[in-house]
């Protein structure tokens, strides 16, 4: 189940999602904006930080899936926007990645939504918030895949293979970093 804040970021992306023409800029503007609010209004950055970004990633990825829009752009953005968040709010964003990793799968599961696109949208999604913040994207995208490996794998062994499947078969990511990070999650797992 969702909770409070990824119910609220759900229905906030839900009501204009429709309606945009570019999914990935609206879903990653409403996710950057609903974290540093949280974040900033609960005074102490680090306390729930991470928490935060998972469940504003868990929101936006389960309303993007619900919607006639693209999974992969909706996760994309809403994970590129926690990313960018983290950063801007002082919050360790390698942390951040895998939170963020870990929500979209739950938030798109939670909706029965494509786990192989939440994936992909959640590697896409580091991949271009790492070369905007200026942090490693070998490192960055390690840890993406890592995540949202390891949060396919707590729901089974199934959804684990449909988001390494679709890791791999998608012609846009870096193949060798990402058959690496595959192989790394599989040993930590």
């Amino acid at each position: 189940m969702l909770s409070s804040l990824a119910n609220k970021v759900s229905e906030s992306l839900s009501a204009v999602i429709e309606g945009t023409a570019d999914v990935v800029a609206t879903a990653r503007d409403i996710a950057k904006e609903t974290v540093i609010t949280t974040v900033k209004g609960a005074g102490d950055v680090a306390t729930g930080t991470m928490d935060v970004i998972a469940d504003v990633v868990s929101g936006g990825a389960a309303a993007a899936s619900k919607s006639a829009k693209s999974t992969t752009d909706g996760v994309k953005g809403v994970v590129e926007g926690a990313i960018d968040a983290a950063k801007e709010v002082g919050a360790d964003t390698g942390g951040a990645i895998q939170h963020a990793a870990h929500g979209a799968i739950k938030g798109v599961y939670d909706v029965g939504g494509d786990l192989g696109e939440a994936g992909v949208g959640t590697v896409e999604g580091t991949i271009t918030a790492a070369s905007k913040i200026g942090t490693d994207v070998t490192e960055a995208t390690t840890k993406a895949v890592v995540g949202v490996i390891k949060a396919a794998d707590e729901i089974g062994s199934e959804a684990g293979g449909v988001v390494r499947k679709a890791l791999l078969s998608t012609a846009a990511l870096p193949r060798e970093i990402i058959q690496a990070a595959i192989g790394k999650a599989d040993k930590e797992g």
